[in-house]
């Protein structure tokens, strides 16, 4: 079964960080992906008044799987969203760009990765929303 939870204690923030090789972050709002209770991935985020920014995105070493990692960035966006903020970075250090479009991410004229949140996931939910 596929979870994505939100890591509600530091020192669990801190190891599961460190079981994916990418840097803890106290300050950063966090989820993890699980399959049958198994680790696959962890999100770091957070948000202000510039928009929401996943800061760090990263899968265990060696166990790559598309659908959670996939689930756990879409969590942190609707998260994002029903906080009220409606505008989204990718700014983690995350070379897969196939995942990172599919979560729903193109790159703006800077070339950072941006998704307009609003109506997103209202129904019918917008997986392919042109920006």
């Amino acid at each position: 079964m596929l979870e994505v939870l939100p890591i509600q204690e530091k020192q669990e923030q801190e190891a599961l960080c460190a079981r994916c090789k990418i840097p803890f972050h106290t300050e950063l709002l966090a989820y993890k992906a699980l399959v049958d209770g198994e680790l696959k991935g962890v999100c770091q985020f957070t948000m202000d008044q510039n928009g929401g920014r996943i800061l760090e995105f990263a899968h265990l070493p060696d166990a790559y799987e598309f659908e959670p990692m996939f689930v756990m960035g879409r969590a942190a966006l609707n998260f994002i969203d029903l906080c009220g903020v409606h505008q989204a970075y990718f700014d983690a250090n995350y070379d897969n760009e196939t995942l990172i479009k599919a979560i729903g991410f193109t790159k703006n004229p800077d070339g950072r990765y941006f998704m307009d949140l609003t109506d997103f996931f209202k129904e019918p939910c917008q997986h392919s929303k042109k920006q």
